[in-house]
């Protein structure tokens, strides 16, 4: 079974029926590029790298990562949860003629719901996937409950936490690699939000549709959701802190796309409108269980001068970023991860390890999930010569193959 990098993209290849020249070729790479990863002598590459090998392929980036297996049961099939969050976001009852949820089952208050999803929405930012995983399909059962049966005013706030649940397991979904299913729970959360009280829900849910495209490697539909949506909602010199947080955040996921999509000027005019938003706010915020404020806007440069490949631009940023320790748990992870490739992009793999030990002390859970992290990983291990280090414990810890 392909378990690096290189054998997946040979198999993949193969199965394509294409030479490693017409593969580079498609993917506008050097065919040396394409060879060395699959000769294991390069053992990662850039995430722009990996999106054009993915579109090359056809097939979604996380595919070509390889989706973690630390949760599979024996014989490969999808775990318990999983399944079970798969079929809480598309159930029965919403296919005509078929058995599903029950219509005579009492419906949660509003209040109820609302302390149940601010609840999920901590465990998110936390990032303890697997629990999130095993309480959302009663969640969004209950949600679909309330919606149906509530009226009125109670109906429309039902609809919002409906909106958010499916919105939060789409970004669960999609963390475990699971795209297609979490594409359809995006679908749903856009639908009820169009039926909920709050209209600032359907802004944040195309957020997250850009950042899934972006996952699948559709990273021209993922910059252009963001930015026609950023457009839509600019916001005026009257416009409420909020909705200026909203814009930025929609601007830096039109900006990470754009650098995905070799756009790097578009990105750096993005950045740069973000950068402006982040600092008219003045203060870091969280809205829609999404930061957003002068330090993810400075977080998210250093993510752009990763993915461009200029680590020694992205750790000199890294150097002058305020008030981390604000950050949501996963987003603080993610930026030591971001620091870790720039010091491993540099061959510093003393400072790529410490990173990577700190994402994991920041969020354990999230770092075991977390394909770039664990690709990274691998790597470093690799170069280690040391029977015994750091790294090589992380890989046990973090059940990476190999």
């Amino acid at each position: 079974m392909a378990t690096t990098l290189g054998d997946r993209l040979r198999e993949l290849r193969a199965r394509r029926g294409l030479t490693q020249e017409a593969l580079a070729e498609a993917a506008l790479l050097s065919a040396d590029m394409v060879r060395k990863l699959e000769q294991n002598q390069r053992l990662t590459a850039r995430m722009a790298t990996l999106h054009k090998l993915a579109r090359a392929l056809d097939v979604e980036t996380s595919v070509l990562l390889g989706a973690p297996t630390v949760l599979e049961p024996f014989g490969g099939a999808e775990p318990a949860s999983l399944l079970a969050l798969r079929q809480s976001v598309a159930p029965l009852r919403e296919f005509p003629g078929l058995d599903g949820e029950s219509e005579d089952l009492e419906p949660p208050t509003v209040a109820r719901l609302k302390d149940r999803i601010r609840s999920t929405e901590r465990i998110r930012r936390l990032g303890e996937l697997t629990k999130i995983t095993a309480l959302l399909p009663a969640l969004l059962a209950d949600a679909r409950t309330a919606a149906r049966a509530h009226t009125g005013e109670d109906r429309a706030a039902s609809y919002a936490v409906l909106a958010e649940a499916y919105q939060v397991a789409a970004t669960t979904l999609t963390a475990f690699g699971k795209e297609d299913a979490a594409y359809t729970a995006l679908e749903r959360s856009l639908t009820a939000a169009r039926q909920s009280d709050d209209p600032r829900l359907e802004i944040i849910g195309v957020s997250t549709l850009s950042w899934i495209f972006s996952k699948q490697g559709r990273v021209a539909d993922a910059e252009q959701v963001a930015v026609r949506m950023a457009e839509r909602i600019e916001p005026g010199f009257r416009s409420e802190p909020v909705d200026l947080s909203l814009w930025g955040i929609l601007l830096l996921r039109g900006a990470s796309a754009a650098i995905r999509g070799d756009r790097a000027d578009t990105a750096e005019d993005l950045l740069s409108l973000a950068a402006a938003a982040a600092a008219r706010i003045g203060t870091d915020r969280l809205d829609y269980a999404t930061p957003f404020g002068p330090t993810n806007a400075g977080v998210a440069t250093v993510n752009a001068y990763v993915d461009l490949g200029k680590p020694d631009k992205a750790l000199q940023h890294a150097r002058s970023i305020p008030g981390l320790a604000g950050l949501p748990p996963t987003w603080l992870a993610r930026h030591y991860v971001d620091r870790a490739l720039a010091h491993a992009e540099l061959r510093q793999n003393a400072g790529a390890t410490r990173n990577l030990l700190a994402a994991e002390r920041t969020a354990p859970e999230w770092m075991r999930y977390h394909a770039t992290a664990r690709h990274l990983v691998a790597e470093l291990r690799e170069r280690e010569l040391r029977r015994s280090s750091p790294i090589r414990d992380l890989a046990i810890r973090l059940q990476v193959e190999g």
